[in-house]
């Protein structure tokens, strides 16, 4: 992702492909029309309304596929008569297939380039490691070895500066500079929730992936975890976790694997297989009533998870038995937040 600011076209003597470019632009535009019309057509008896045309502010993003830009040297770049110079976060190696202009809700403009047969340095670290993960609602990952990753929940921690800066636009009136100004510090703060997030994904993927080799974890359903538990689910970002973790598996030569969503996991006890037939949620801990083990919810989870994961790469086997039963401690221990899992996904 890029970082661009217009400068003035006499820096450089370049030929115009203007003309392709506005040609680009009307083949692209009218292949997106004659689409919006053929569903229109095709669902107006539903109740679906004509296709509509934007405000130019509205529009986000425009892409170049193979005319109308060229780079030139000195992190500069020509689209179609004008020339911008920007700020790489990295060299462009490769073939560039698309160029996409980006505008963010502040209004900064970003431009992504897409290559082709762009050589990847590979990065091995090899530990031999393998091991399964739980995610969890109060503690985001509980691993098979004992250790617990907390979640740092962003969201809730920036919420009252959230509702501060809502409720001062909500009050300036439309249309005026105030607004616009209200506006601008609400996206600042919900852009910084988002940065802070995204930045301690990357760094807990680079975490686990220097510190094992092979990955494992449950599959998640994260449209009906959302329904359940709503903005929660949403601070915490499971799915962008593991988009990034599966990023930098891919290109550290590691292994991550997700086990089947019906899989007991929970229900499951790691020392001798027996399976509860019934497990409610606010069970943190039970005891296996074959081999007298006590089980806690979450770390017994990431343990199956582990051990199902090492079966699918055909480094272990797992054993299945009869169902065992959940028991309850009449008066269970009192223990600090984040010293036991409450509210996992299971």
């Amino acid at each position: 992702m890029l970082n661009f600011k217009p400068i003035s076209p006499s820096y450089v003597n370049v030929r115009s492909s203007g003309g392709r470019l506005a040609l680009k632009q009307c083949k692209i535009f009218a292949n997106a029309l004659s689409k919006a019309y053929q569903l229109f057509f095709k669902h107006h008896k539903k109740g679906v309304r004509p296709p509509g045309f934007k405000k130019v502010r509205k529009y986000k993003s425009f892409t170049l596929k193979q005319a109308g830009y060229k780079f030139l040297g000195g992190s500069k770049v020509k689209i179609g008569n004008k020339v911008y110079q920007f700020w790489k976060s990295r060299e462009i190696e490769g073939t560039v297939k698309t160029l996409t202009i980006k505008r963010t809700a502040l209004g900064e403009l970003f431009m992504l380039v897409v290559v082709d047969n762009c050589p990847e340095p590979e990065t091995k670290f090899t530990t031999s490691n393998i091991a399964g993960f739980d995610f969890g609602m109060k503690v985001f990952l509980t691993c098979s070895d004992g250790t617990t990753i907390e979640s740092p929940q962003f969201f809730k921690q920036s919420l009252n500066a959230i509702k501060n800066a809502s409720r001062q636009h909500s009050r300036k009136l439309k249309g005026s500079a105030n607004r616009e100004r209200a506006r601008k510090n609400l996206v600042r703060k919900h852009e910084d929730i988002s940065n802070r997030r995204r930045d301690g994904a990357w760094k807990l993927a680079h975490e686990l992936t220097n510190k094992f080799d092979v990955l494992c974890f449950e599959t998640l359903n994260l449209k009906g975890m959302q329904r359940l538990w709503g903005r929660k689910i949403s601070d915490l970002a499971f799915g962008e976790f593991l988009q990034i973790l599966e990023w930098i598996a891919k290109k550290k030569n590691k292994l991550v694997i997700f086990i089947d969503r019906w899989y007991p996991s929970s229900k499951t006890c790691s020392n001798c297989g027996h399976i509860l037939e019934s497990l409610d949620l606010s069970v943190r801990e039970w005891r296996c009533q074959e081999c007298q083990s006590i089980n806690g919810r979450d770390e017994n989870a990431a343990k199956n998870i582990q051990a199902v994961g090492a079966s699918t790469v055909e480094l272990g086997n797992v054993s299945r038995a009869v169902p065992a039963i959940a028991v309850l401690p009449q008066n269970p221990p009192r223990v600090k937040t984040g010293e036991y899992v409450k509210n996992s996904v299971r």
